[in-house]
């Protein structure tokens, strides 16, 4: 009985988190190179400095493996696992931890969200290039959105 039920939450969750983005979410691809993670991480560092805001950047590969992790001047150390987890929780689920956190906002049936082993707090991105997944980038120590301003700045540093 508790392996159906923890099936049908499971079955729940991914429709939930499935009918969270308007599009499919990218496949898989091959994991990041260090250098493009090197330059995801420089874009997202210097972002971070320019704010002056104290964060831990995580990044991580299309297996969820760390491939990089950058705990800058003051932050707390407690942001090294919530980053890791927003950079998890991206490439687990194939996109932005900003849509389980906006479900989780609706309130309701979506408070179910909070006991699916994942981070709902925004932050965490996963990085798409030529159309698939390589990564992902998550950012702990202020605001989800700036986290997520910070992530984001190093995702685009990979256009660059």
């Amino acid at each position: 009985m508790a392996k159906l039920l923890s099936l049908l939450v499971a079955v729940v969750v991914l429709v939930a988190v499935g009918s969270a983005g308007a599009q499919a979410p990218a496949p898989y691809g091959a994991p990041i190179s260090i250098e493009q993670a090197k330059k995801a991480m420089a874009g997202a560092e210097a972002e971070a400095k320019k704010n002056n805001w104290p964060v831990v950047i995580a990044i991580l590969d299309s297996g969820g493996n760390l491939v990089m992790l950058q705990r800058l001047d003051n932050a707390q150390w407690g942001s090294i696992e919530i980053a890791k987890e927003k950079a998890r929780s991206a490439v687990a689920l194939r996109r932005p931890t900003k849509a389980l956190q906006d479900l989780i906002a609706q309130g309701g049936a979506n408070l179910r969200l909070l006991n699916i082993g994942y981070s709902v707090l925004e932050g965490g991105i996963p990085i798409v290039m030529d159309g698939k997944i390589v990564g992902s980038i998550g950012v702990s120590g202020v605001t989800s959105q700036q986290d997520a301003q910070i992530a984001q700045a190093g995702i685009d540093a990979l256009s660059k």
